[in-house]
């Protein structure tokens, strides 16, 4: 199959669901491969992370919008996109993040450790409810959800009770990061994209009458007090922060569940040492990474892989098949979290690595074994349904039954309930 054959397989349903077969037929051409006359896919672990590092590649600028896909300025989807720093370069790119940097320093993320373990345990607790007399529950909305959005609203500032709106809106609107997209599905996007932009609007005036101590106030006193932040600006980092500050975590969780409960004896490892999280869920990311892919544009020709990219190339990062570069991990396709030096590009590498990594991987380190612990008999029940989508991977339903928690270990000599569960 040719490069090009491949990249069109890669973008059909079939292909977006299990893209991993289509990738290794990418890679026989090579870590880089020519797939169109400025087209290129990488699949190459190497060669991805130098060109996400390479000050010569870039995410599409207005010029290259207004010549791929002219009136993107009336999309509310393309607009709160490309105004974020998501996709803008530097200088641009460096002001709006050093905003938001702030909120996720090292030790504000370590402080939020007791509030992710209280609320994984509250989310426990409500599966359990739901599942008595083994009936199913969806981990996805019951657990894989709530549990990352409730973190990231925290952060923003948004009240509890508006949580539960933000699902549709930001599947809706992460419909635009597809590499490819119809005039329907981008009519979806705009309306999840409509709702965000309305909803952020109200909460910015909001905080404009009653500053709070939250991420949202600082963004809005920053653009109040100077040109550190236009009004759109404003609006799409809002959305960007709420949005990216979820997905990849609901996604890293619902694809985490499936690969331990597919490989019980990693898992009953995990159950006994929650210690060894860190590198469980840096191989959980590797192996079914919840973010595929990334695109960068060249502005000055390079080489890679053998391959000469001219100026003006589009770039398809392909990180879900980068994690799996044979060059890089023997045997990709198996799961094992004792692989030494496990790196994964699942949030990018360069100037565009995701602010909220360090945050993400915390809240599934705390997750994860907190899951298998408090259910030791947590098992999938029926089918998962996998999203069509091949930029965010990740499961539209994933039933489970939660089965019986397990009981409280107590230390000898002291009475049933004080001493609690066990790490």
């Amino acid at each position: 199959m040719d490069p090009a054959d491949a990249l069109a397989l890669l973008m059909s349903p079939a292909g977006r669901v299990d893209p991993y077969p289509t990738y290794e037929r990418l890679r026989a051409h090579g870590p880089v491969v020519q797939a169109g006359p400025v087209f290129y896919a990488v699949t190459g672990y190497a060669e991805a992370d130098a060109i996400l590092r390479d000050a010569r590649f870039g995410v599409m600028d207005d010029g290259l919008r207004d010549q791929f896909m002219p009136g993107w300025r009336e999309s509310p989807a393309v607009l709160s996109i490309s105004r974020s720093m998501l996709r803008t370069n530097p200088p641009d790119h460096s002001r709006m993040r050093r905003l938001a940097a702030g909120a996720f320093t090292p030790r504000r993320i370590a402080a939020m450790r007791g509030v992710v373990e209280a609320q994984a345990d509250a989310l426990v607790d409500a599966m359990l409810a739901g599942g008595r007399g083994g009936a199913p529950v969806d981990f996805m909305a019951e657990f894989a959800y709530p549990l990352p959005v409730g973190v990231i609203c925290a952060l923003l500032g948004v009240p509890a009770a508006d949580r539960p709106l933000f699902r549709r809106w930001a599947t809706d609107l992460t419909g635009v990061l597809e590499p490819e997209i119809t005039m329907d599905e981008l009519a979806v996007a705009d309306r999840g994209a409509a709702e965000l932009r309305a909803y952020f609007t109200e909460l910015v005036a909001a905080r404009r009458r009653a500053p709070a101590d939250d991420l949202t106030t600082a963004l809005v006193q920053a653009h109040d007090g100077g040109d550190r932040l236009t009004g759109d600006e404003l609006l799409a980092n809002l959305i960007v922060l709420l949005v990216a500050g979820f997905e990849t975590t609901t996604n890293l969780l619902g694809n985490g569940l499936v690969a331990l409960l597919d490989h019980p004896r990693a898992a009953a490892t995990l159950r006994e040492h929650p210690e060894f999280a860190p590198a469980y869920v840096d191989e959980l990311l590797r192996y079914d990474s919840p973010v595929q892919l990334t695109s960068r544009m060249s502005t000055a020709p390079s080489t890679y892989g053998g391959v000469d990219l001219p100026a003006e190339s589009w770039v398809i990062v392909m990180l879900g098949a980068a994690n799996r570069d044979p060059r890089r991990y023997p045997e990709p396709g198996r799961f094992d979290p004792w692989r030494p030096q496990i790196h994964p590009l699942s949030f990018g590498a360069g100037p565009h690595y995701c602010l909220g990594a360090a945050l993400a991987r915390l809240e599934a380190q705390v997750a994860v074994p907190l899951l298998l612990r408090r259910l030791p008999e947590l098992a999938v029940a029926g089918t998962p349904e996998r999203r069509v989508r091949l930029t965010l991977r990740g499961y539209a339903t994933l039933p489970v039954t939660p089965g019986r928690e397990a009981a409280p270990v107590t230390v000898a000599g002291t009475p049933p309930g004080a001493a609690g569960p066990t790490p």
